[in-house]
């Protein structure tokens, strides 16, 4: 009868031993537990870098967003227009350059005129005043070519610096001054060249063009003629191709101010629907329906 209640002593202990182990792993909860103050401090450090990249990225975005409306047809049109306005400048100076004569070259410190020219004494000396009465008359043609090709270069770049913004973000002002800029560069350039070349034939023409160009022909310097050289060509060519630039960016701002346009009545129409389905929330399910019917 002793032997029975050994046996239950000894299940007792087993039973004993299990609760005790189930209550030594019960325990251990308690030490995570204990680290469980943990959880409330990572959140924050969790949440920090996002805040951190979230105002980062609204950076990137922006910068991409100022390229991509910089490179945009009309930017693009004017980024263009602005270096053939630099060629009709360079062109305009060499165009000067090549025709005031071998005696002007001379005085620039390339050679030395008495050693170098066929042209001696009386002619030398006539060839000189030539030259310099013929740069005189074409001095009106290079300041006004500069000038001109100068001022439609900068505001051209002015344009461009100033539409680094979305159409829809910029000034109807800035737009329409684009516009209006654009198309009378146009029309001003197509003058401009027409009054150019006509400016050059009428110098051309003259007795002193004719007087310098037998000067410098029987000396051997046939080149030296009264027709159009090919930097005055040059200034005609880049001038012609410039107006292209300006009445195709003129279309496209055309086209940029009609989606602009486009684009705000929209968003108006969906701001008074969603002022509207405020205002009555219980209609704006029959709506629904009926436009899905």
């Amino acid at each position: 009868m002793s032997q029975p209640p050994r046996s239950n002593r000894v299940h007792r202990e087993r039973n004993g031993d299990h609760r005790n182990y189930r209550d030594s792993h019960g325990d251990r909860p308690s030490s995570s537990d204990r680290s469980s103050s943990r959880p409330p401090y990572y959140p924050r450090e969790a949440d920090s870098p996002p805040k951190h990249h979230g105002r980062d990225v609204p950076r990137v975005e922006h910068h991409d967003s100022q390229c991509t409306n910089i490179c945009s047809r009309r930017g693009i049109v004017l980024i263009c227009a602005v270096l053939t306005n630099a060629l009709v400048l360079i062109c305009v100076v060499a165009a000067q350059m090549v025709t005031s004569g071998l005696s002007a070259m001379g005085g620039l410190g390339g050679f030395d005129i008495n050693s170098n020219f066929n042209l001696q004494g009386t002619e030398l000396q006539k060839a000189r005043d030539l030259d310099m009465q013929y740069s005189q008359m074409r001095a009106p043609g290079i300041y006004g070519g500069i000038a001109f090709s100068l001022t439609f270069g900068v505001l051209s770049l002015l344009f461009v610096v100033a539409g680094n913004k979305p159409a829809h973000v910029m000034s109807k002002k800035l737009l329409y001054g684009s516009l209006v800029f654009q198309a009378v560069g146009a029309v001003m350039y197509v003058v401009a060249v027409g009054l150019y070349l006509h400016f050059i034939i009428r110098v051309n023409s003259t007795d002193v063009c004719q007087q310098r160009e037998r000067l410098y022909s029987r000396s051997g310097y046939t080149w030296m003629n009264c027709d159009v050289s090919g930097a005055d060509a040059a200034v005609a060519l880049f001038g012609l191709i410039t107006a292209i630039l300006y009445t195709a960016g003129t279309v496209f701002t055309v086209q940029t101010i009609r989606g602009v346009k486009r684009y705000l009545q929209e968003r108006k129409r969906r701001e008074a629907e969603k002022q509207q389905a405020r205002a009555n929330p219980q209609r704006a399910p029959l709506r629904a329906e009926t436009t899905a019917v």
